[in-house]
């Protein structure tokens, strides 16, 4: 029984709202949910990046040969303007007023997938590296719409409804929270220049993630005929592999990509190895079977299937 009192007591004590502390746990609260319902939305946003960029990447594997087809060019320039035009320009409206690296981790996936369709995209058009700058540019806009989304929400949420014996009354919403909102929502009003930041790790993160697509290209290219593909992505991948082994402190996620890149380079090396050596050996037909197989199995899987045509 006691105890019960003692809860009913609990249970009946009413918070004053206009107490200074708790006017600032008021504040803090609504700064966390803020930070945390934005956190979800960028996550979000990368998602759907991550995604349209695939297709694009999956687009770009359909060219082939010295001279892509413009069309497919257009149609994948296209899906990248899609992309920065709706889902980044939402992420750079997000980030807009914030501490980009405070959110990095958010939309870090989205953004190195991003890179990685772009600068598929230019070097199958300009065999070349897209650079930091043109990354960056691509990603700066100009936006008149606000940073913060459901302000109306917000000050629907701060204004709650409490009963007491019967009563309805509303609480009081700390001036300072008022003053926060109602300047961010006239601010926002102006014509000013948002951008999603690249920083120059997720610039090379992404660019790390292209030598996997370069190396598929290389092979994908000889069933189609195209028999001079494969040595521009050796050289293209060398000069890349020289440039990331330059580095010197790097973190983990570099180091692990620069394994990658070693791998990739090593596949594109060895099919060139065979086109240069054996090429006149085998059909053109079954070059691809060869070069799609692994190193050490090029002889035995060739000699076997000469056995088999014999017989």
């Amino acid at each position: 029984m006691p105890a019960q009192r003692k809860r009913k007591a609990e249970a009946s004590t009413t918070v004053d709202e206009n107490c200074p502390a708790v006017a600032m746990f008021r504040q803090y609260q609504l700064e966390l949910d803020t930070k945390h319902d934005k956190h979800e939305r960028l996550v979000k946003l990368s998602r759907d990046v991550t995604i349209e960029s695939k297709r694009t990447i999956f687009l770009l594997q359909r060219l082939t040969g010295s001279s892509p087809d413009i069309k497919i060019l257009e149609e994948a320039l296209e899906k990248l303007k899609a992309i920065e035009n709706t889902k980044l320009l939402s992420i750079a409206k997000e980030l807009d007023q914030e501490d980009p690296y405070k959110f990095l981790r958010a939309y870090s996936p989205g953004l190195q997938e991003y890179i990685e369709a772009v600068s598929f995209y230019h070097y199958l058009k300009n065999k070349k590296l897209v650079t930091l700058e043109e990354v960056q540019k691509d990603l700066t806009f100009k936006s008149t719409c606000s940073s913060v989304d459901g302000i109306d929400n917000e000050l629907s949420q701060l204004t709650t409804q409490k009963v007491e014996n019967g009563n309805s009354e509303k609480t009081k919403i700390p001036d300072t929270q008022c003053k926060v909102i109602c300047n961010e929502s006239e601010m926002d009003k102006e014509l000013r220049e948002v951008q999603v930041h690249v920083p120059p790790t997720e610039y090379f993160l992404g660019l790390a993630d292209l030598t996997g697509e370069l190396m598929r290209l290389a092979v994908g290219s000889v069933g189609k005929g195209d028999l001079d593909t494969p040595f521009q992505v050796r050289d293209f991948l060398q000069l890349m592999q020289s440039g990331f082994v330059s580095f010197g402190n790097c973190g983990r996620e570099i180091g692990r990509k620069l394994s990658t890149l070693r791998q990739s380079l090593q596949k594109v090396e060895t099919a060139c190895y065979t086109l240069q050596v054996r090429g006149s050996e085998i059909p053109k037909h079954m070059l691809v079977d060869v070069l799609s197989s692994g190193p050490s199995d090029y002889g035995s899987n060739f000699d076997n299937d000469m056995a088999a045509n014999d017989d």
